[in-house]
């Protein structure tokens, strides 16, 4: 034992200069990275504050986003998104929204949030000209900045789980949305998949903000798509 201690000794001592710089180095990042996160999540609530709104109290827009998030494989909308969607669709019947521009994942063919949205919503009575698929909406931010720069949207309503709203609203004000939100809370029934998303904020949050300052492209870009413009036009 005492070989071995003496051993592990004589290598501090050979290294104890790295090893002090590595702590030092692990204990700055940490701090740097609490630091970070906070200001983060300080400032997603601020953008937010005064955008966030109850179904009945949100202003009129002319179009809803819906953000997406899983689809199971038999390519139905999973509780969470479909309890996005039927927000949107009661904004539609109410007259609150004109359009709704579905956002999503579809990386492989064997995947498609935005399909699965859309054929969702005209199930349930939505007139299919009146739905518009963006295949692109990688992440939030790739959802929010489409939506701006490849469909035109100016103002919207945002439609997505309330812990997940406040940074997609200010991730869509800031990137040249007029935009506001409604969150869904029924979600919470699933207590568990619930948990871990909100618990995830804290980081997507910093993400956001790091995404915002380094004025990334979304991961595809291509020419600017009229869908949402003539589904306004239609009546």
């Amino acid at each position: 034992m005492r070989g071995r201690f003496g051993a592990a000794g004589r290598w501090y001592g050979e290294h104890r200069r790295l090893v002090r710089r590595t702590v030092l180095a692990l204990a700055v990042g940490i701090v740097v990275l609490t630091g970070g996160t906070v200001a983060s999540v300080t400032w997603i609530r601020d953008t937010a504050e005064g955008h966030l709104y109850g179904e009945a109290e949100v202003p009129d827009a002319p179009v809803a986003l819906v953000l997406g998030t899983k689809v199971d494989a038999d390519g139905t909308p999973s509780p969470v998104l479909t309890a996005r969607l039927e927000i949107a669709r009661r904004l539609f019947d109410a007259g609150k929204v004109r359009a709704i521009l579905v956002s999503g994942d579809n990386m492989n063919a064997d995947y498609n949030e935005p399909a699965a949205m859309r054929n969702w919503l005209v199930e349930r009575g939505v007139p299919a000209h009146k739905v518009v698929p963006d295949y692109a909406g990688f992440d939030t931010y790739d959802s929010c900045a489409r939506a701006e720069r490849i469909f035109g949207v100016r103002q919207a309503t945002v439609v997505t789980q309330t812990f997940h709203l406040p940074r997609a609203v200010a991730l869509c004000r800031r990137l040249g949305i007029d935009a506001n939100g409604v969150g869904d809370d029924s979600a919470k029934r699933y207590a568990q998949t619930w948990w871990f998303s909100s618990s995830r904020e804290n980081g997507a949050c910093l993400k956001a903000a790091l995404d915002l300052l380094s004025g990334r492209d979304p991961a595809h870009l291509g020419r600017r798509e009229t869908g949402v413009d003539d589904a306004l036009r239609v009546g």
